[in-house]
C-alpha cells in the first residue's frame, strides 16, 4: 500500500513540475504546485511574482487561486516542488489542507515546522529534478531568487 502512495505522490508531484516548467518558460521562478482531491486535480499554479508583478502570487496561492472556491479543502493534498514558505503553509493551515507534499527542501526549508505544528502532515519526496531545477535557477538568478524569499 505504501508503494502506492509513493508512486501517487510521484504522479502528482509531476505535475507540480511541469507547473514550475511553464513558470520558468515565462521568465518566472520555477516553483509549481497542485491541490489534489479524490485523485482529481482541483487548481494548479506556478509562481507568477516576476510575471504579474505581484509579491504574494508564490504558486501555492496561484494554484489556491485557480482552484477557486471548493467548499472544504480537508480531504485535499497540496503539492509543490519547493517545501513551502510561510506565507503559503499559512494558507494550507487556514483553509485546512492536511498534508502537504514538497518536492524538496534541500535548497530552502521552508514553513515545514509551522504546518507541522499545526497538525499538517508534510511529506518531502526529496526529487532530483525539483532540486536541480531550483538550484540551477538560483544559482543563474540570485537577486530575483532572494528578492522571492524576502533576503535582499
Amino acid at each position: 500500500m505504501e508503494y502506492m502512495k509513493d508512486k501517487m505522490h510521484h504522479r502528482w508531484m509531476d505535475c507540480a513540475v511541469a507547473e514550475a516548467r511553464a513558470g520558468l518558460s515565462e521568465g518566472g521562478i520555477p516553483i509549481g504546485s497542485v491541490l489534489v482531491r479524490d485523485g482529481q486535480i482541483l487548481g494548479r499554479g506556478h509562481n507568477r511574482r516576476v510575471q504579474e508583478g505581484n509579491p504574494i502570487l508564490h504558486a501555492e496561492i496561484d494554484c489556491l487561486q485557480n482552484a477557486g472556491r471548493v467548499g472544504s479543502f480537508r480531504n485535499c493534498v497540496l503539492y509543490s516542488t519547493l517545501m513551502p514558505c510561510y506565507l503559503c503553509a499559512g494558507a494550507a493551515v487556514q483553509f485546512g489542507i492536511p498534508v502537504v507534499v514538497a518536492g524538496e527542501s534541500e535548497n530552502f526549508p521552508g514553513a515545514r515546522d509551522l504546518l507541522e505544528a499545526k497538525g499538517v502532515q508534510v511529506i518531502d519526496l526529496h526529487r532530483e529534478d525539483c532540486i536541480s531545477m531550483m538550484k540551477e535557477f538560483i544559482t543563474r538568478c540570485p537577486e530575483l531568487w532572494n528578492e522571492d524569499i524576502g533576503e535582499l
